[in-house]
């Protein structure tokens, strides 16, 4: 799994006040990183297509960003931006749950 991953597409959206940042922090190639992969992926293209910016971030292979977020459980996703800091742990399976945390329901 690569260090960091970024969504392809986004680099010309200007981040302005609608513009997820968006970090995903999973335990190297299991099942619930990949389901909160795919997960999130889905959510993100059909609501925030455009509009986001991914960041995965293996623990494994950035034990020092895990370390600086204090991650207490995995998957973990934080949404960085708009508005405030929000965090939502699992495999993201729960859409509604996901959208509510995004402030998308």
């Amino acid at each position: 799994m690569a260090k960091q991953q970024r969504v392809p597409g986004n680099e010309g959206v200007l981040h302005g006040e609608g513009f997820y940042r968006l970090r995903l922090f999973v335990t190297g190639a299991s099942p619930n990183s990949a389901r909160a992969i795919a997960n999130l992926k889905n959510i993100c293209d059909e609501y925030l297509r455009e509009k986001h910016e991914l960041e995965i971030i293996d623990v494994y292979q950035q034990p020092l960003i895990a370390q600086s977020e204090q991650i207490i459980a995995l998957p973990l996703l934080i949404k960085k931006a708009p508005g405030i800091e929000r965090r939502l742990i699992g495999d993201m399976s729960d859409k509604e749950k996901v959208l509510r945390g995004l402030g998308l329901s």
